[in-house]
């Protein structure tokens, strides 16, 4: 797999690049914390004007055609200026678990929509029990008459606060399997409440209490979204991925910065080998990372189901605990003014401990990782 940006990919990293350095300053999007927002929709509309929310859906229903490639390039830059607004939740895996598992129709009615920014959807799919990974669901979706009656609880929902329709997963009693449902966010008996985490970014937890949605609510067949659930997931494992690789180089830009300009006993801290080491084994690890999100991208590409699950296992639990030294190396280097809420590379921290635990925290995906070998190594001993 070529990871070499053509031309077009290029002008799209370039594009995306300028309006973090020029538009989605630190204290812009500090403003947007301080004002308790999740983001703005000046700038998700500036996001589907630019194309950046169509950039991976297909050209038949209003994209453009892109790769998931595409989705890193936005990711990493987005990750370097700590975008708020929900592109993973409702640009990434909400849009790519529509487009592995929709119908034809359904597709040809929703992605355009978000295509153009005038529509959100978000995908509510993480359980307490779950952990971040697509099993177990334990939500019901019981049949009464032509409808499905929901009841259950999803928590920690990227990219619910101003969703419009939720993909929810849930448990059909004649449908074996994982159902994918479409729920209008005002759906009666639907009851939300917005969590801030610890980066500013926010959440929602649903919980249904009776919500009762149609029959062709059910997103392609019952019983069969668990394929398309990982589709969704195993996209936006590799944008989170990306953005951290982003985080990880703008938090060794600055302080490689800091370091240039910090004096102590008349010299610059850039000068004390020590510090220099530290540097190194912080672009090291960035580097590592980097390889490692190259390599789940072409196991995209290339693997099959079982292997991909794998690699993105490996990816996600490497890269989190890289993201977490790199930007944690980052505050030390800067010393005391690393801890204020004024100094930006703090915040690329505060970032990286969240990222590690969405989507499956790296624990979760190290036992993933474990539990596939030990099944292999039994197979090959038996």
């Amino acid at each position: 797999m070529d990871f070499d940006l053509t031309s077009e990919q290029q002008l799209l990293q370039d594009s995306v690049r300028r309006f973090i350095d020029k538009v989605y300053t630190f204290e812009a999007r500090g403003a947007l914390l301080k004002a308790g927002r999740s983001g703005s929709d000046g700038n998700w509309s500036l996001f589907a004007e630019n194309g950046w929310l169509m950039a991976a859906l297909p050209e038949a229903h209003g994209g453009l055609g892109g790769t998931l490639v595409d989705t890193a390039i936005i990711a990493q830059e987005f990750g370097r200026g700590l975008v708020v607004e929900p592109y993973l939740g409702c640009a990434v895996l909400a849009a790519q678990t529509l487009v592995a598992g929709g119908t034809d129709a359904q597709k040809a009615k929703l992605l355009p929509l978000l295509a153009v920014g005038s529509l959100r959807i978000a995908l509510a799919y993480s359980e307490p029990a779950s952990r971040g990974l697509a099993e177990p669901v334990s939500l019901r979706a019981g049949r009464d008459g032509d409808r499905y009656v929901l009841s259950g609880r999803k928590s920690l929902v990227l990219g619910a606060v101003g969703a419009h329709v939720f993909i929810v997963s849930a448990q059909v009693p004649d449908a074996p399997g994982i159902t994918l449902l479409l729920v209008d966010a005002e759906t009666p008996g639907l009851t939300r409440r917005a969590l801030p985490l610890h980066d500013g970014s926010w959440v929602e937890e649903l919980t249904f209490d009776g919500a009762s949605v149609a029959a062709d609510a059910v997103l392609g067949e019952p019983g069969q979204g668990l394929a398309a659930l990982q589709a969704g997931l195993a996209s936006g494992t590799v944008a989170l991925c990306a953005e951290l690789i982003g985080a990880m180089e703008k938090t060794i830009e600055m302080t490689a910065e800091y370091l240039k300009t910090r004096q102590q006993f008349g010299v610059t801290i850039g000068s004390f080998q020590a510090l220099q080491h530290r540097m190194a084994d912080m672009a090291a690890e960035m580097e590592v990372a980097r390889s490692m999100l190259h390599a789940a991208m072409a196991s995209m590409a290339n693997d099959d189901a079982g292997t991909r699950q794998q690699v993105l296992s490996a990816a996600k639990m490497l890269i989190g605990r890289a993201a977490k030294f790199v930007c944690g190396q980052g505050i030390q280097l800067h010393g005391g003014i690393g801890m204020t809420e004024e100094f930006a590379v703090g915040h690329y921290y505060k970032r990286a401990v969240v990222a590690d635990l969405l989507l499956g925290s790296s624990d979760s995906h190290e036992a993933a990782c474990a539990a596939v070998l030990q099944a292999g190594l039994r197979a090959t001993t038996a």
